[in-house]
């Protein structure tokens, strides 16, 4: 075999596992969760799924099981489009209504927490996949009894806190706001609705100012998953990363998807939730992803190009050969 032969045999060979190398660089795992406060899934999650320390979090994963808190990064609505106070109903605001996350749910004083003071504050929220959008953070009224299912009217009818697209630092959204006064044990609702998308992320954040009204030594404190936590578990999380020829989409084993119903009841002045249960549903692509999903596809798309051009030129190469042959008799 001539070299150019060699050459290109090899650049038509090595073409497909380039293609292959880039497509596995994808990102895996699927979205995020804020880290400061932390939210209460993500203080599961970096308790360990299996072998969580703190009473909340042991009777989190009895009711859920621990695969929903391996899929940390994945509360969340595939066609929210802005109605999360319609569609989520009293009582389920922190699973987003979602019965896989259920656990999250549960009315207790004793929660990890995260210390938080009155003032400007700086929010961090782990985007494990990035998206366009805009975040919306909700504080606990003074009324609020942590013992009781967390209601719409629990929250303040307007968010302390909206940012759009704000800017990402070491995987992080990074943004400030000016956290409200309050007193003892309260809890930071967030929603992210994206921009390029119907789909909806949400926490809960158990926060304490000063001294803690709720459970008093017994609640932990919060800690937020490290780096090397999440690349532990990223092997068992079902949520994947697929890709589409404009962007990509993320699928959890069991999404949230929802349906507007009746029967919420909210009281006060909070923010309307005209109710609404939600009920998962498998095998349900979430919409587009924002951000650089399409790399690898241009890698393969790059790494396509080289292999036809190889094969063009092999086969350009072995008509000259067999020319020359013939002519030589």
């Amino acid at each position: 075999m001539t070299v150019r032969r060699k050459a290109a045999a090899f650049a038509v060979a090595g073409a497909v596992p380039f293609a292959l190398t880039a497509l596995a660089a994808a990102p895996a795992s699927a979205h995020g969760s804020m880290t400061d406060p932390v939210s209460r899934v993500s203080a599961c999650y970096a308790e360990g799924p299996e072998s969580p320390r703190s009473a909340a979090c042991k009777a989190a994963v009895a009711s859920s099981g621990a695969q929903a808190f391996y899929d940390w990064n994945a509360v969340n609505i595939a066609n929210a489009a802005g109605k999360s106070k319609e569609i989520i109903p009293d009582g389920k605001l922190c699973s987003a209504g979602n019965d896989k996350y259920k656990g999250l749910d549960l009315p207790r004083a004793d929660w990890p927490s995260s210390p938080m003071s009155a003032g400007s504050h700086t929010f961090h929220y782990k985007g494990t996949a990035p998206h366009k959008g805009s975040f919306e953070l909700y504080i606990t009224k003074d009324s609020y009894d942590p013992t009781k299912p967390l209601k719409w009217s629990d929250l303040e009818a307007q968010p302390f806190v909206k940012v759009t697209d704000p800017k990402m630092e070491n995987g992080d959204y990074v943004f400030d706001g000016d956290v409200p006064a309050r007193s003892g044990r309260h809890l930071i609702y967030s929603i992210w609705q994206r921009s390029d998308s119907p789909e909806a992320f949400y926490t809960c954040s158990d926060v304490v100012f000063g001294k803690d009204s709720g459970a008093g030594a017994t609640a932990p404190a919060a800690s937020a998953p490290s780096d090397q936590e999440i690349a532990d578990g990223a092997g068992k999380s079902s949520v994947e990363h697929h890709h589409g020829a404009a962007g990509g989409s993320a699928e959890p084993q069991a999404e949230a998807s929802v349906a507007p119903a009746a029967d919420a009841s909210t009281g006060g002045n909070g923010p309307e939730a005209k109710g609404g249960a939600t009920k998962p549903l498998a095998d349900e692509n979430l919409a587009e992803t924002g951000g650089d999903s399409a790399t690898p596809y241009i890698a393969m798309g790059g790494a396509a190009v080289l292999a036809v051009g190889a094969a063009t030129m092999f086969a350009s190469v072995r008509r000259r050969s067999v020319a020359g042959g013939r002519h030589s008799h």
